[in-house]
């Protein structure tokens, strides 16, 4: 059992949503040994938080009282002197306590959610479209606002590197991603205290296939999860729909089959569940990837004979 205060945890998601982009919030999605492993998309930046903030107040006429700004700042709020507060450009004061108020509102809600644990499978920093920075992630957070989470950037590669997976009639074994691609710029990144973890040599990921690379995430998160003092894991990629539902989907089929979650589902229970809950649900586009071949879905289920070893489970 996880004790959370319901009322408390809509009020923080009300508030906090647009700290995310895409408003693609933590959720809680799988407890386990009282521990929850929540998802979500990745940071957004300050265009987009206050773009649909005044949206939000358009449509609905919500908005952010103009006397707790003024308050903040008269408590001296890090935004009173101009601080650009994301690290990318210079917003007016308006901005930036925005930004600042929703990124401390998303750690409330990661607090409540009892996550200490970060877990970014981005292959950027920040992503990057046509020129711009699109969105943002904790680990380039220069206000270090979430330095006291244990911050893991397990760098994995997005839907498009799927392509090549099914022109090679879905065979992983041996297919590797490309790092030296220009907008590669996230490095794989543990804390001290989990270099050790699962005995991989973390300095050879750039030279894994997709199946030794998955193989060793796995392990890595299920080793997260078993440590006494990970009290709860939030997983994300960018929009959180493709390598984010990846993940999530193996471990939730791995801790079923080990009797840990969902003890009174069969297999093809289990199997709906993830696929409508985790993938779809959450707005994986399928679709559109099949369309363009992108099909990491059929990577995420073709890939479970390769995690039934004992290596892979909490027993």
């Amino acid at each position: 059992e996880n004790d959370v205060d319901n009322t408390e945890l809509v009020e923080l998601v009300q508030r906090g949503r647009f700290a995310r982009t895409r408003g693609r919030f933590p959720a809680p999605v799988l407890l386990v040994g009282g521990k929850f492993i929540c998802r979500s998309s990745t940071l957004a930046r300050s265009p987009e938080i206050y773009g649909r903030t005044s949206y939000q107040y358009l449509l609905h006429g919500e908005a952010m009282p103009q006397a707790e700004h003024d308050n903040n700042i008269a408590n001296g709020s890090p935004a009173k002197n101009g601080m650009v507060l994301d690290g990318e450009y210079p917003e007016d004061s308006n901005k930036e306590w925005l930004v600042d108020k929703m990124r401390n509102t998303d750690i409330d809600l990661l607090h409540m959610l009892n996550v200490n644990v970060i877990c970014d499978f981005m292959v950027e920093k920040k992503k990057v479209k046509f020129g711009l920075n699109v969105t943002s992630s904790e680990k380039v957070d220069r206000e270090q606002r979430y330095a006291d989470f244990d911050l893991i950037s397990i760098p994995y590669p997005g839907c498009e590197f799927f392509a090549d997976y099914t022109n090679n009639n879905y065979m992983g074994e041996g297919l590797k991603f490309d790092w030296t691609q220009q907008f590669v710029d996230a490095a794989l990144q543990l804390p001290d205290n989990m270099k050790n973890i699962a005995e991989v040599q973390w300095n050879d990921y750039m030279h894994w296939d997709i199946v030794k690379l998955t193989q060793n995430y796995v392990k890595l998160l299920l080793n997260c999860l078993s440590r006494q003092n990970s009290t709860g894991i939030l997983l994300h990629c960018i929009s959180g729909w493709d390598r984010t539902p990846l993940f999530v989907s193996l471990l939730r089929l791995s801790l079923w089959a080990d009797g840990l979650v969902h003890q009174s589902l069969s297999p093809e229970e289990v199997v709906y569940l993830t696929l409508a809950y985790d993938w779809l649900l959450f707005s994986h586009q399928f679709a559109d990837r099949i369309d363009k071949c992108e099909e990491i879905m059929h990577f995420c289920f073709d890939f479970l004979k390769y995690i039934r070893s004992p290596i892979f489970s909490l027993l």
